[in-house]
């Protein structure tokens, strides 16, 4: 992917997407505003999210290590994974131990993250997304372009010609009426349900009070997944671990009121472990860092891990809703795209270019329902790219130097006679050997000093 100036010149030239885009996000923006105007505090639910999901990631070794040993007494396996790679090598080795050749996967951001569809085919593996949109992309060989509706770049009549070209088996006379559609994939998707000895989920949240993951949908292709099949793999970005079950009870309220404007989502699914004669025989989690612990340790930086993957921030962002999400060359895009790629993906072109992506209009903050300050963090994000190492530390140097007065007062002292002596080297020389460089005046603090007083 090019950088995102040059990605997003080309998605303005397309007026379709544009179109789509901007009935979409009009959409969820209405039904959104609807159900939040319906809670009185709002903002103090907000901040209650903002403070579990703060105090789940200042211990966040503690509560992983509790999540590990709930999961473990329920009668599940616990990997860890520090990135991308031993992730997928992780699962891929789950399926082949399970005699598996197919899985089926409910929607996670984390197995795309880490690219695993396209390693599970290296290792002959075939996954198939369950979740419509996410069919709809998969089968359209295309990229997800939003967090909570991958296929939002495309309309009914789109999706309808894509259902024709590459579902085996589709009606011919297939309409695009959205009832139409949906039914199709339901027969698409119901063998691949019963046949399937393998399915791989994300988590929306991991519990570690009880070990229990929580997933929300709207279609029940998850509820499927999870219980279907005899083997259950679940890979889940370590910053989604929650501390108590209780916590549910503030962040499942703002997360379908901010991501879809609904009150509650559909289906809810809870699992932890195993249990004897009913759902899976095997279930392994798969606990990702893949850059988080890094983006940890920025102090700013870190607010990022706060997301719940609403994707309310890209509804009301003047820039995602005309370039969409291919433009940010990431699996997430938007506001929150462009403060968390950078971090978890490192420097290169395309991920230094993301801060920019923004008119920092704060719409994206007011927005978000853990209060996560994105304006903020992609200035600071800015500031790493822009400047250089060497420069990087003059400026803290002379933060030290500036933080107290008794350090300003020697730095100001030698900055008068450094004036008076000061010559530069080498080329530069000629400059200072014919000026004088300027002497500071007298500062506030003499001034005050010398006055008279009543």
């Amino acid at each position: 992917m090019p950088p995102f100036p040059e990605a997003a010149r080309q998605a303005l030239g397309d007026s379709q997407l544009r179109a789509n885009l901007r009935a979409a996000t009009a959409t969820i923006r209405t039904k959104r505003a609807a159900v939040v105007a319906e809670r009185d505090d709002w903002e103090q639910l907000r901040e209650a999210g903002r403070a579990i999901k703060d105090r789940a990631l200042r211990d966040l070794d503690t509560y992983l290590l509790q999540l590990e040993a709930q999961v473990t007494d329920a009668g599940g396996t616990v990997h860890w994974a520090r990135d991308a790679d031993e992730a997928n090598r992780i699962v891929a080795g789950l399926v082949r131990a399970a005699g598996a050749t197919e899985v089926v996967k409910v929607k996670s951001m984390a197995t795309q993250e880490i690219g695993l569809n396209e390693a599970l085919a290296a290792a002959g593996i075939t996954a198939l997304e369950t979740d419509l949109a996410e069919l709809i992309v998969q089968l359209g060989h295309d990229r997800p372009s939003h967090i909570l509706v991958p296929a939002i770049h495309r309309n009914r009549a789109q999706i309808r010609e894509l259902f024709r070209r590459e579902m085996p088996g589709v009606d011919p006379d297939l309409t695009d009426d959205p009832v139409a559609l949906a039914s199709a994939a339901r027969a698409h998707l119901r063998r691949a349900f019963l046949a399937a000895r393998v399915a791989v989920s994300g988590a929306n949240f991991a519990v570690a009070e009880t070990g229990a993951l929580v997933v929300v949908e709207s279609e029940g292709n998850g509820r499927m997944c999870l219980t279907l099949p005899e083997v259950l793999i679940s890979v889940v970005g370590i910053e989604k671990v929650i501390p108590t079950t209780a916590d549910l009870a503030v962040l499942l309220q703002l997360l379908p009121r901010s991501a879809t404007g609904e009150r509650m989502n559909p289906y809810t699914s809870f699992w932890r472990g195993t249990t004897p004669g009913d759902g899976p025989r095997e279930f392994h989690l798969v606990l990702l860092d893949n850059g988080r612990t890094t983006a940890l340790a920025d102090e700013i930086g870190r607010d990022a891990l706060r997301c719940i993957r609403c994707s309310a921030c890209l509804n009301v962002c003047p820039v995602y809703e005309r370039t969409g999400g291919h433009a940010y060359g990431s699996v997430y895009p938007g506001p929150i795209g462009a403060i968390l790629t950078p971090q978890l993906r490192g420097p290169d072109p395309v991920a230094d270019s993301l801060p920019y992506a923004s008119t920092l209009c704060g719409a994206c903050f007011d927005a978000c329902p853990v209060k996560i300050d994105i304006p903020r963090a992609l200035v600071h994000l800015r500031g790493k790219v822009a400047h250089p190492p060497g420069e990087r530390a003059a400026m803290r140097a002379a933060a030290w130097v500036m933080s107290r007065p008794p350090r300003f007062a020697v730095a100001r002292l030698a900055a008068r006679l450094g004036a008076r002596l000061a010559r530069l080297p080498g080329p530069w020389r000629r400059w200072t050997e014919a000026r004088d460089l300027p002497t500071p005046g007298e500062s506030f603090r003499d001034w005050w000093d010398a006055r008279e007083r009543p």
